[in-house]
């Protein structure tokens, strides 16, 4: 079965992330049918410092316990959603944090973006694609961008428009369908999780 990681990008107190992602991971395991499993991955949990590898992930696997473990997480996944905000035109810090941690991990992986802001976070997806290129992965569609003012009570109190349901299921079926394609081009999760070990 193919398995997407929903990746909540910030670590903000008091984000709207968790409650967007929560939604999103909803709305695709419903419209999925059992064809893909939908996993929550969420940064706070992972609570990776500043970058504090001596050796880019670029030349070798990662030896702090904490990127061995955020490796081995990231590698059993075969597709990503990133549900990010933008602050000041760019992803949270946090995100491209833990994405510059890795880079075998995310190769041969479609990704797809969720972005929410007052814009729909359109300037920050759009510095993520441009990293999903470097890192190998095929970054798939339009986004789901999801507006502070229409889709959000005062900023925090999250209530969708009904036209991003059928958004998040666009997005579904065509990650699952890169998924399935794209499995030749994955590096096996084992391989990647004993390197990094």
């Amino acid at each position: 079965m193919i398995r997407i990681g929903i990746i909540i990008g910030s670590t903000r107190p008091g984000r709207n992330g968790d409650r967007v992602a929560r939604w999103v991971g909803d709305l695709a395991a419903e419209h999925a049918g059992g064809a893909a499993d939908f996993e929550l991955v969420d940064l706070v949990d992972h609570a990776l410092p500043l970058l504090d590898e001596a050796v880019p992930a670029a030349a070798a696997p990662g030896r702090q316990p904490h990127t061995r473990r955020w490796a081995k997480r990231i590698a059993s996944y075969d597709a990503f959603l990133i549900v990010t905000p933008e602050y000041n035109t760019a992803p949270p810090a946090a995100l491209a944090n833990a994405i510059d941690y890795l880079l075998q991990e995310w190769g041969g992986k479609p990704v797809g973006y969720v972005g929410y802001g007052i814009f729909g976070a359109v300037m920050a997806v759009q510095k993520l694609r441009a990293q999903a290129g470097v890192l190998r992965m095929a970054d798939i569609g339009p986004q789901v961008a999801l507006s502070l003012h229409e889709d959000f009570v005062d900023f925090a109190d999250f209530r969708p428009r009904p036209l991003h349901t059928a958004q998040v299921h666009a997005m579904v079926d065509e990650l699952v369908a890169w998924a399935q394609a794209l499995k030749p081009l994955r590096v096996p999760s084992a391989v990647v999780v004993e390197k990094a070990s």
